[in-house]
């Protein structure tokens, strides 16, 4: 009865969406001369088309399309539904991929050899394809067919291509890999991979890459001391090995990490002649009253005894730390800084106090614990928050804060404010946290940065 309109014609039966739409769709030419769409489809698909995915079971058990859903019900197929693909996907990133896919239309569809239709964005790739089936056949991905046809494994992916993945146990994800797959989710399985299984060769390549850059004169003696562990603090990594492994496997650039360490180098430079000095102490900057403190207890700060102190917000020092001791102008005495913090690099050398921390005793007069403020990022997956604050709940650490930031290419971004008693607890902590798979990177925060 009515002209179709060339390449208008679309079957979601045969090819459903990945939210499981389906109907017949086609564009005509009506009855006035002016183009008409049609959509045909049985009545639960329309139902299905209506409600969503999670009413189907409720058709298929109401046998009757024109049953009203209440809020309620829907609701609870919602769950009902997400319950039948927990019990069927064991790995939980792969669950939260498998949610997110019903949401979100792809744009390609290729085929497995045994005729499953699979999803992907524009300009996919094999690599994405392999990460799509699971995890484990990306990571021992060792090439493609396509067609038939082998490929490269940049090759970009088309609607109806039939591809095969060709693994091999020997085989592991490739750093170039990162610079072509489209999807977050691969290029996060990829990272993790890397973070996982290969820290031990990333430390080493870092460690060439800064050696080749410095010069190997020194250099083990460098990678043990205070500047350098300041410029991995400066990078927002807790140890030297943390850095050096980011260095290796591209998180960090080479030029970024030697700016960081000159600068660490520039400011430990003061406190070694303020050291080598001792007859320079408190300059007059300020009333001598103002610096007086009140007879107390043993103070947890050597070389301030007797003086008003406080610990610095920006970088928050806690017992273990190396510390440096700055001459406020104010009237607020002796500011206590982190060695290396960025706020103590202009400071010229007449202002700087050596100060380091007391043992601890039962007069020395320290707080149980001091405020640290930590940022973690993260894969985006359910459950992750919990997992973080059962590793800190084992250190017996106090979480004052927590704000949750997610983002759409599937990170989220945590910051915790922690109450930690030393640097040795922090370091625990850390590490527990790192272990995470879902973990990306960690790394404490400054007033300023907040």
């Amino acid at each position: 009865m009515f002209r179709p309109i060339p390449g208008r014609f679309k079957d979601y039966i045969g090819l459903p969406k990945p939210n499981r739409y389906q109907s017949l769709h086609t564009v005509v030419i009506g009855t006035t001369g002016r183009p008409l769409e049609v959509q045909i489809r049985t009545l639960e698909m329309h139902h299905i088309a209506e409600y969503g995915i999670a009413a189907h079971w409720k058709y298929k058990e109401a046998g009757n399309s024109n049953t009203p859903m209440t809020g309620v019900d829907e609701k609870f197929t919602w769950l009902r539904q997400l319950l039948d693909w927990q019990n069927d996907l064991k790995d939980a990133q792969e669950y939260l991929e498998s949610i997110k896919d019903d949401l979100f239309d792809g744009e390609v569809y290729v085929f497995t050899p045994q005729g499953d239709v699979v999803s992907l964005s524009r300009d996919a790739t094999a690599v994405d394809f392999a990460y799509r089936i699971h995890t484990e056949v990306g990571n021992h991905c060792a090439g493609a067919r396509v067609n038939g046809r082998m490929v490269t494994l940049d090759t970009t992916l088309k609607n109806g291509d039939i591809v095969e993945i060709l693994t091999n146990k020997n085989s592991h994800p490739s750093l170039d890999w990162l610079n072509f797959v489209v999807t977050n989710s691969a290029r996060n399985r990829i990272r993790q991979w890397y973070k996982r299984s290969h820290r031990e060769e990333n430390i080493a390549r870092g460690r060439e890459m800064l050696e080749r850059e410095l010069g190997k004169s020194g250099f083990e003696a460098l990678l043990k001391s205070a500047p350098m562990l300041a410029t991995a603090e400066r990078c927002n990594y807790h140890s030297v090995d943390d850095l050096l492994a980011a260095l290796g496997y591209g998180e960090v650039t080479l030029n970024l990490c030697v700016n960081r360490l000159r600068e660490a180098v520039k400011a430990q430079q003061p406190i070694a002649e303020i050291t080598s000095s001792p007859q320079i102490f408190l300059p007059p900057v300020a009333p001598a009253k103002a610096l007086l403190a009140p007879p107390s207890s043993k103070s947890p700060i050597a070389g301030v005894e007797g003086l008003v102190y406080h610990l610095a917000g920006c970088c928050t020092p806690v017992p273990g730390e190396p510390i440096i001791g700055i001459v406020t102008k104010g009237n607020r005495g002796i500011s206590i800084h982190r060695q290396g913090c960025s706020n103590t690099e202009q400071i010229a050398g007449d202002r700087v106090v050596p100060v380091n921390w007391n043992p601890l005793t039962e007069d020395c007069g320290r707080p149980q614990t001091y405020p640290v403020d930590i940022q973690i990022e993260v894969i985006d997956r359910v459950g992750i928050l919990k997992d973080i604050l059962s590793r800190l709940t084992d250190n017996n650490i106090n979480v004052r804060n927590a704000q949750v930031r997610t983002f759409p290419d599937q990170t989220a971004v945590i910051d915790l404010g922690i109450d930690i008693r030393d640097h040795d607890q922090l370091e625990r902590t850390f590490t527990q946290v790192k272990k995470l798979s879902d973990v990306l990177n960690l790394r404490r925060l400054s007033q300023a940065e907040d």
